[in-house]
């Protein structure tokens, strides 16, 4: 499901998208797969759509992405 980009952080199918993080509850743009200080698993990060503060869940965790659109940028669809 996932891929190294480098500098530690891992590709991923729906990075840029709004997905529902499972464990929280909450939804959120997925941002990165990438470690969270000394942790030895990668994290993911969220950010809340339309700004705020993000927060960090396990990529097992991540699920219902938002559908494509004409707005989702180029790349984004893996």
């Amino acid at each position: 499901m996932s891929t190294a980009r480098g500098l530690l952080h891992r590709d991923h199918r729906w990075l840029g998208r709004e997905v529902e993080d499972t464990a929280s509850g909450r939804r959120g743009v997925l941002r990165a797969i990438a470690p969270d200080g000394d942790k030895p698993r990668p994290v993911a990060w969220l950010q809340p759509t339309g700004g705020g503060t993000e927060w960090t869940t396990d990529p097992g965790s991540l699920a219902n992405p938002a559908p494509l659109t004409p707005d989702t940028h180029q790349g984004e669809a893996r």
